[in-house]
């Protein structure tokens, strides 16, 4: 007999086969939250649970799931939605998908700095009104990104690829992390200790560093105040990063031309207070939504999920 799974997220159709293939998979028709999957694992007596964000593993979540469950991986870089801590104290073997949404997320990226320096939400509503009268040299002008200074808030693996793609628009690269890169990864990119310091120094900001509580409002008012007037700011990694009221209060006084998000601090239900600003391109958390990205990720989790269930360490622990 095959082992067990439940899929509590919908996933690619190459992943699904592949699925059917090695494991006696259970999949959902949409994302499950705690409770469904919960059950699933009990109906199905699972050995392998898949998940997203949208399935919160908490303490009380993990005390609750069948016996029979041996590993949970999430589909997924970022593992806020799971207690670590109590999987540890479970045994439960708990894994996510790193370096495989890199390129999409990068990409991704240079969209949001790209359509918020050239206006492309205005744009694109003038032409969804019909357009019908022509602008004037003065009118309606963005930003050129060639040539500008880029600051990268934290150098791990998509901030690099981010400044490759950048170097290709002749941008200036700045950044700030935990610790200066050796040469041959920061590929002459200027290196600030600190946040406050670079700063003074960029004309557009993009935030690439974790999440969690000791980032929550990384990017506050005192921070957006520090950029130069008329700067651009994009978030492409995690909502809590960034204080949407100072966003808003810096896109209405022209402290910030314009910014690009892509990531919130409430998803899906966001602040309706971004859609209304002219000078903001959204996403709906679209980071990693390539074919190519989604069956990394997707086949990524089996990986991890085949390792544990045929009794070998799983590939990307989130604990040891």
């Amino acid at each position: 007999m095959k082992p067990r799974i439940v899929a509590a997220c919908r996933v690619t159709g190459a992943v699904a086969e592949r699925a059917r293939a090695l494991f006696d998979p259970l999949f959902s028709d949409g994302d499950m939250n705690a409770e469904q999957a919960i059950a699933a694992v009990a109906d199905h007596e699972a050995e392998g649970l898949l998940f997203t964000s949208s399935t919160k593993l908490t303490a009380d979540a993990i005390g609750r799931l069948a016996p029979s469950l041996r590993i949970a991986a999430t589909v997924s870089v970022g593992f806020d939605h799971v207690d670590v801590a109590a999987a540890q104290k479970r045994g439960l073997a708990t894994t996510n998908t790193p370096d495989v949404l890199t390129n999409g997320t990068a990409d991704l990226t240079m969209l949001l700095i790209l359509a918020a320096c050239r206006r492309a939400a205005e744009y694109l509503a003038i032409m969804r009104d019909g357009w019908r009268r022509r602008y004037a040299q003065d009118e309606m002008l963005g930003i050129e990104v060639t040539g500008k200074r880029l600051g990268i808030v934290g150098m791990g693996r998509i901030g690099r690829a981010v400044a490759q793609r950048a170097r290709a628009f002749d941008m200036e690269i700045h950044y700030s992390n935990r610790s200066r890169l050796p040469p041959e990864l920061e590929k002459g990119a200027i290196y600030h200790p600190t946040i406050d310091d670079m700063l003074p120094s960029v004309d557009v900001l993009t935030l690439h560093a974790p999440g969690g509580a000791a980032n929550d409002k990384l990017i506050n008012a005192a921070r957006i105040a520090r950029l130069p007037r008329g700067a651009v700011l994009v978030n492409a990694s995690r909502g809590v990063l960034l204080d949407e009221d100072a966003l808003i209060d810096a896109l209405k006084s022209g402290q910030l031309a314009a910014a690009g998000l892509d990531v919130f601090r409430s998803e899906p239900d966001y602040d309706l207070r971004l859609r209304d600003l002219p000078n903001i391109f959204l996403t709906p958390h679209m980071g990693s939504a390539t074919l190519e990205t989604r069956n990394a990720m997707g086949n990524r989790a089996l990986d991890n999920v085949e390792a544990v269930l045929s009794g070998r360490p799983p590939i990307d622990p989130l604990w040891r």
